[in-house]
């Protein structure tokens, strides 16, 4: 089978042996972060192993010590967005989420290891998967507001589902969650310390009594401390429940836990448009009826924020390319965004559609 190359080395290994299909990232030193080329060879070798006889389930890890996937390849967006190449933009969100969709409806278990960093697009992988496991090293999180975006990848079909109001306070603030707080908040379903990762993927290749792979997965299984998310519902759920932007942050101001304070500042330097927009999507995504669904919201928004606002460009720029950590976001300040913002990004319809 083909591979794509970086630097002569393969960004994507697929091999089967024991029934196991095992595709593996191998961009180890961008922590795996996608690009079109590897999103391209993993659509064929699950077009190819769907109807190999040979495979029976597929497991999805990344290489490397720092994490499964950090994400899309920003810069590269960066670089389509500045120069107006809006047609190269709707490709590489066509083909990430065409895979997201399939990765959910897969007709073979699919296991995703979120060991490590996973976030952003590599959320669109692991998240979707039928098996979820994540570790004491897990990351997880949907940061795209800190670069003056919207969480997409069907991000928000997760956000939109998680209990109380984490989804808008982990979509809006892009909180880091480790393994406890990823299977409480539904990004996971089962934990799994590191170092037994190894005895996990021997059993599903063997596939020694008991069978199944939930099965085989549970005998791995561990329970996770306490999410440290449960603790701080009350005042997350309070707050996040407000109907706008600046209403949550006058409610977490109102709150006396440190915390609640802390994210109120946090608000206060993201991207306006960005908070605005997210807050609007994970509450529409909650009336969607499926994934593909909310997967053609994201799209929208995305490419309403790549074509019409300087936001997320800028973004990028400040966190990723020059690391200044300074964004000059347009607007600058909640009192100066258009009231409409949310509606209009919501009512956009991209000229090339997700799934013609």
């Amino acid at each position: 089978m083909a591979l794509v190359t970086d630097d002569a080395e393969p960004t994507v290994l697929a091999r089967a042996r024991g029934g196991l299909g095992r595709l593996t990232l191998n961009r180890p030193r961008a922590i795996n972060a996608l690009d079109l080329g590897m999103i391209r060879l993993a659509h064929e070798v699950l077009d190819a192993w769907e109807h190999d006889t040979e495979v029976d389930i597929v497991l999805l890890d990344g290489a490397g010590e720092r994490g499964l996937c950090a994400g899309g390849d920003v810069r590269g967006l960066a670089e389509r967005v500045n120069a107006g190449r809006a047609d190269e933009t709707a490709q590489f969100f066509r083909e990430e989420y065409a895979l997201n969709a399939r990765i959910a409806e897969y007709p073979k278990p699919f296991v995703a290891f979120a060991d490590g960093i996973t976030m952003g697009g590599g959320i669109g992988l692991a998240g979707h998967a039928a098996i979820r496991i994540v570790t004491d090293r897990s990351q997880l999180a949907m940061p795209e507001t800190r670069i003056g975006f919207t969480p997409d990848v069907g991000g928000t079909w997760l956000l939109a589902r998680a209990p109380g109001r984490l989804g808008e306070y982990l979509g809006l603030t892009g909180a880091v969650m480790d393994a406890s707080d990823a299977v409480y908040a539904g990004f996971a379903d089962h934990f799994v310390p590191h170092e037994n990762l190894d005895g996990l993927r021997d059993a599903l290749e063997t596939r020694a009594d008991p069978s199944s792979p939930t099965e085989l997965v549970l005998l791995f299984d561990e329970t996770p401390p306490p999410s440290r998310l449960i603790r701080a519902r009350e005042w997350i759920d309070d707050a996040f429940a407000a109907g706008t932007v600046p209403e949550i942050v006058e409610r977490l101001r109102a709150r006396p836990e440190p915390e609640a304070s802390a994210t109120a500042d946090l608000l206060g330097e993201l991207s306006p448009t960005g908070l605005a927009v997210t807050l609007a999507s994970v509450r529409r995504s909650r009336e969607l009826a499926g994934l593909r669904d909310v997967l053609e919201q994201e799209y929208a928004l995305v490419m309403w924020f790549a074509m019409t606002q300087p936001d997320l460009a800028e973004g990028i720029r400040a966190q990723v390319i020059d690391k200044d950590r300074s964004p000059r976001w347009q607007p600058a300040t909640l009192a100066e965004l258009d009231p409409d913002a949310a509606a209009s990004a919501l009512a956009f319809r991209p000229e090339i559609p997700l799934w013609g």
